[in-house]
């Protein structure tokens, strides 16, 4: 259950950029997580029309971005399931991470829902990639101090329903070159020529790193819509990466998070294991108080035997 991925998928996602692995979430988990879109956003969504009406492309451009590419967009914690609060903390999304990034601790920095509907917008987007809303700087070259992005799919996701398009890292080395980050209009149509589709069923996983040129495609399908939502972990303690700050959110429903999370998962949003030298009889205390329905014998009884 804590792994779902290959020693392959882990050297693709290094080489090429993007690994694209279908049946990573089975039916069981996908299903309650579907039925919270369709509570949280279908109600909401206007779909006034075809996309062509909506099209926020510049002449000769293929795509742009506009604000209402970003209609249905929500942060962890989750008013809804607590299937949707913890798959972002999965054991196979955290080994995966571990793996990928190569370090044990990893810190989930990231995680939001995005719904998408025909003719509520120009979904297509030029290629970019998207380390400049996660770091001040760019991606480093140690693969240690690097991300990981995570797209789970919700729903199924064809080219008619939106399918991400990228370009691996060789095309895009070999168009722009290694040390380019960013894809000028220049080299936008070239780029275009060598896209691959990221069209894929209900319960895949993509990864992919930030430094990978990508971009969002157009619902072209009556009636469609498109259900994901990105995860990103980092290295714990990597301070140049940054993008959700979940102590902002403090009145949002954590109960759903802490009630339910393993020990494990709760260390990949900054919670100390048991045994941790921030727990102390004090310490306890006030948590407990903060959070009555969190069960946290683990963390008192390891911190008696400590204190033994």
């Amino acid at each position: 259950m804590n792994r779902r991925h290959s020693p392959a998928d882990v050297d693709t996602w290094k080489t090429q950029g993007f690994v694209l692995i279908q049946d990573f979430f089975n039916h069981e988990e996908i299903a309650p997580i579907l039925k919270d879109f369709q509570q949280l956003y279908t109600e909401q969504s206007s779909q006034p029309g075809s996309a062509t009406e909506l099209d926020v492309k510049a002449a000769g451009q293929i795509g742009g971005f506009h604000p209402k590419q970003f209609l249905h967009f929500d942060t962890l914690p989750y008013q809804a399931s607590e299937a949707i609060n913890l798959i972002s903390l999965h054991p196979a999304l955290i080994s995966f991470a571990q793996d990928l990034i190569g370090v044990e601790k990893v810190h989930l920095y990231q995680s939001h829902t995005w719904a998408k509907y025909t003719g509520e917008a120009d979904y297509d987007q030029p290629f970019h990639c998207d380390f400049g809303n996660h770091t001040l700087t760019v991606p480093a070259d140690n693969p240690s101090h690097r991300t990981v992005d995570f797209v789970v799919y919700i729903s199924d996701v064809t080219d008619e329903l939106g399918a991400l398009r990228y370009v691996t890292k060789p095309d895009s080395n070999e168009i722009i070159g290694q040390r380019e980050i960013t894809a000028p209009q220049e080299v936008q149509i070239p780029l275009k020529q060598r896209e691959r589709s990221a069209a894929a069923p209900s319960g895949t996983l993509l990864a992919h790193s930030i430094d990978t040129f990508h971009r969002g495609s157009n619902l072209t399908a009556d009636n469609g819509f498109r259900f994901t939502m990105t995860m990103g972990y980092k290295a714990a303690g990597n301070d140049m990466i940054g993008f959700h700050v979940w102590q902002d959110a403090a009145d949002r429903p954590w109960g759903k998070i802490l009630n339910n999370a393993s020990p494990e998962q709760l260390r990949c949003i900054g919670i100390p294991l048991p045994g941790d030298a921030f727990w102390t009889p004090r310490t306890l205390r006030l948590t407990q108080s903060r959070w009555p329905y969190w069960n946290m014998q683990a963390y008192v009884k390891k911190q008696a035997e400590e204190w033994q």
